[in-house]
């Protein structure tokens, strides 16, 4: 297979998808304003605003199909690139991703259970949303949030004006807070003739906003269902082409909705290492119109992601990877941060038992913080 992707962002996300894509013979243009974007060693890179109109024709007219690797591309820098050669997934998938209010609101017209949400734009409008949802809620940005970003617990009610300041300048969504029993994400790919696979149902845990580690396959078949037949509305409702994550709640045997992001997802980097055919490969067979593969699990995994820099073991372990086979190693070369993902780990194991010994054997290397991660992700979680 030949042909030219191009990809709205340079992130880790791009850079995976490029490592797929290379083996299937695809090339990349990416268009990011990041000048140190991480994956334009794998292509060329066009450093633009996302609303510079020269950069958004060059990409579209030098690629024969574009994608995105995040949900915050302006929704009319991806339809200008529509006009010159296909987008997807459709850029109707960023306008309704991009806005809390509008995803929450297509979940629920869809049968998508959710928690209950309420819009706010004054004090006004906070006090009536807490007085109908009750209190504990979550106050959220509609627009721009992420892992953790732009949101707060409202747990008392002199917690009102406190949060109105931090948040009120921004147009608001207040969610019902879920005590939920685990937090999950479902995957799909469906393609252009509108076939769909789904990997496992995954287990994830998240750090202070941020996701920390993910495990699958973890839950049984009858929750699998239930979430297969979730995601597989927004995918229809949507004519949805690629990969689309739907993060959700477990609470006492049923599933709700947080949130959907379009795109290839972090709780997925296991199926990298884990699965027959890895959430890259799909989103990218999916948009050049290939048949999809098989989304099975190969071995049971866990992730952990990598925050702020790697840990020195890491370089040394990823050039000599036949000494660790069930160690995968994943360095972003991103400049480190405190608090970036610059990188994950996957542990594969033919049984739960293994991966338990190996995952916490690395998570002891890694550090207290990793560990206790092992244990909450990997505590049961009982499904009536």
């Amino acid at each position: 297979m030949t042909g030219t992707v191009g990809i709205l962002g340079a992130g880790q996300l791009a850079r995976m998808l490029a490592q797929a894509g290379k083996p299937m013979g695809l090339d990349f243009i990416f268009l990011d304003p990041a000048e140190d974007a991480c994956a334009a060693e794998y292509g060329e890179h066009i450093c633009a605003a996302w609303d510079d109109e020269a950069a958004l024709k060059k990409l579209g007219r030098q690629s024969d199909v574009v994608t995105f690797d995040f949900e915050n591309v302006p929704e009319a820098s991806a339809s200008l690139i529509e006009s010159l050669c296909p987008v997807y997934p459709p850029p109707r998938a960023l306008y309704k991703s991009q806005d809390r209010l509008r995803e929450k609101t297509m979940m629920q017209d869809l049968g998508i259970p959710v928690a209950p949400f309420h819009a706010v734009s004054s004090r006004p409008e906070l006090k009536a949303a807490v007085e109908q949802i009750g209190l504990p809620c979550v106050l959220k940005t509609r627009r721009f949030g992420y892992d953790g970003k732009g949101q707060a617990v409202l747990r008392f009610e002199e917690d009102l004006e406190r949060v109105w300041q931090d948040l009120g300048d921004s147009d608001l969504i207040c969610e019902g807070f879920v005590p939920f029993d685990a937090e999950c994400s479902i995957i799909a790919a469906r393609g252009l003739d509108g076939r769909t696979v789904y990997w496992p149902l995954t287990r994830n845990l998240h750090r202070d906003g941020v996701l920390a580690a993910s495990v699958a396959p973890f839950f049984d078949s009858g929750l699998q269902a239930k979430a297969e037949a979730l995601v597989q509305r927004l995918l229809d409702h949507l004519d949805y082409t690629g990969v689309l994550a739907l993060e959700l709640f477990l609470k006492d045997g049923e599933l709700l909705a947080n949130e959907f992001a379009p795109r290839v997802h972090n709780s997925g980097h296991w199926s990298i290492d884990g699965a027959r055919s890895s959430q890259f490969d799909n989103h990218l067979r999916a948009i050049c119109g290939l048949p999809l593969g098989d989304a099975g699990h190969t071995s049971h995994s866990l992730m952990f992601n990598l925050l702020g820099e790697m840990p020195s073991m890491a370089k040394r372990r990823m050039s000599t990877p036949q000494s660790e086979p069930d160690v995968h190693w994943h360095d972003y070369q991103k400049t480190p941060r405190a608090g970036r993902k610059i990188g994950h780990v996957t542990v594969t194991a033919e049984t739960e038992g293994g991966l338990r010994a190996t995952a916490a054997q690395l998570a002891g290397k890694l550090g207290v913080t990793a560990e206790l991660n092992l244990e909450a992700v990997m505590q049961d979680v009982s499904t009536p």
